[in-house]
């Protein structure tokens, strides 16, 4: 309500958790199945960048605090979010995709029109303030489309 009355907007982090997808969906090299749900998820319009795991905190971590360790009952942790080396492992997918603000803003901004002159611009009319509550439906539905994909494959290759 605040940014509204403000006519300012907020950007924010859509999380996906997938269960139960079995281990050995993806390929090691041309055909990974992050990068597959990464592109994926960079095609919807408000997505500046997409977190597999703990990949961003990855950068900040050692080898022995990062690697998921296995037991006898399966994996110890998850920093990898439940692909390693492109393919599912079986564990929880954690895919976290970050949206950037609403550009549609009730507020003075700054630009150039057509033949180059500076220009301050106001939108009028209802605008959503934040994407989050429409994107996380689309967010599901690609990451949806993209395992399914990739089940057919397999299941196709063993033909």
């Amino acid at each position: 309500a605040v940014l509204r009355f403000e006519g300012d907007s907020s950007g924010g982090v859509v999380e996906i958790i997938v269960r139960g997808c079995p281990a050995g969906l993806g390929e090691p090299v041309f055909d990974k199945i992050d990068a597959a749900l990464a592109c994926a998820l960079m095609s919807i319009g408000s997505a500046k960048a997409v977190e597999i795991g703990d990949g961003f905190a990855a950068a900040g971590m050692k080898g022995s605090e990062f690697n998921d360790q296995m037991g006898k009952k399966g994996f110890k942790s998850n920093h990898a979010g439940g692909i390693l080396a492109g393919i599912t492992n079986g564990e929880e997918i954690v895919l976290r995709v970050y949206c950037k603000p609403v550009p549609s803003i009730g507020r003075e901004q700054h630009t150039i029109n057509i033949q180059g002159k500076e220009q301050i611009i106001k939108i009028q009319g209802r605008h959503d303030v934040c994407v989050l509550p429409r994107i996380v439906p689309v967010c599901e539905a690609m990451v949806s489309i993209v395992l399914a994909d990739h089940w057919l494959r397999q299941k196709a290759a063993r033909i």
